[in-house]
C-alpha cells in the first residue's frame, strides 16, 4: 500500500484549492493537525490518514471537469468544404460558429461574422481561405474554472484526447449545466 507523503497531501489539497481549515472540517480533524502532518512534524495514525485521504477524494469528486460538460456531438466543417456549405450548416443548426476539423484534429474555426462580409464569388471558396484560429483545446480533466477562463476570450473550447477531438464546450453548454 502506497501511503501519501506530507508533500503529497499538501499538493493535493492546494490543487483542490482547499485551505487547511476546510480540509480539517471535511476530515473531522483539527487544522493544527493538518498543518503538522503537512509539515512533516507528526506521523498521523492510519485511521486519521484514511479520513484525510477520503476527504480529499470527496473534494475531488466535487470538481466539475470538461468531461462532465462536453458535448460529444461536434458539428463541424472541413477545411476543403465550401464556405456556402459552412453557412448553410450554421443556419440549419442555429450556430454562430463552427470548428474546422481535419481528420479529427481541430485546425481552425469559422463564424457568421467572418461570412457576413464575403461577396458571392467567395461563397464557393474553401473554408480554409476564410477560417480563423482554432478554438483552444483542453483535456477531459480540465476544470470548470479553466474552461470558464477560456470562454471569457473564445467562443468555444475543444476537448481532445491524443490530439483528436472528442467534444466541444460553449457558454451555452455551461449555462445549461449550471442552471
Amino acid at each position: 500500500m502506497n501511503l501519501p507523503t506530507p508533500a503529497d497531501l499538501r499538493q493535493r489539497r492546494t490543487d483542490l484549492e482547499l485551505t487547511q481549515s476546510e480540509l480539517a472540517d471535511r476530515a473531522d480533524v483539527s487544522q493544527p493537525l493538518i498543518a503538522r502532518i503537512e509539515g512533516g512534524d507528526v506521523d498521523p495514525r492510519l485511521s486519521t490518514l484514511r479520513r484525510i485521504v477520503t476527504a480529499l477524494d470527496e473534494a475531488e469528486g466535487d470538481i466539475i471537469r470538461a468531461g462532465d460538460l462536453l458535448n460529444e456531438d461536434v458539428v463541424s466543417v472541413a477545411p476543403d468544404d465550401a464556405v456556402s456549405d459552412a453557412a448553410t450548416l450554421m443556419e440549419s443548426e442555429a450556430y454562430s460558429q463552427l470548428p474546422v476539423i481535419q481528420d479529427g484534429i481541430p485546425v481552425g474555426s469559422i463564424s457568421q461574422s467572418e461570412l457576413v462580409h464575403l461577396d458571392e464569388d467567395s461563397r464557393n471558396e474553401p473554408v480554409s481561405e476564410h477560417m480563423a484560429e482554432s478554438f483552444p483545446t483542453v483535456s477531459k480533466d480540465a476544470t470548470l474554472d479553466e474552461i470558464s477562463n477560456l470562454l471569457d476570450h473564445y467562443k468555444a473550447v475543444m476537448i481532445t484526447e491524443s490530439g483528436r477531438t472528442v467534444g466541444l464546450i460553449t457558454e451555452a453548454d455551461l449555462a445549461a449545466r449550471l442552471s
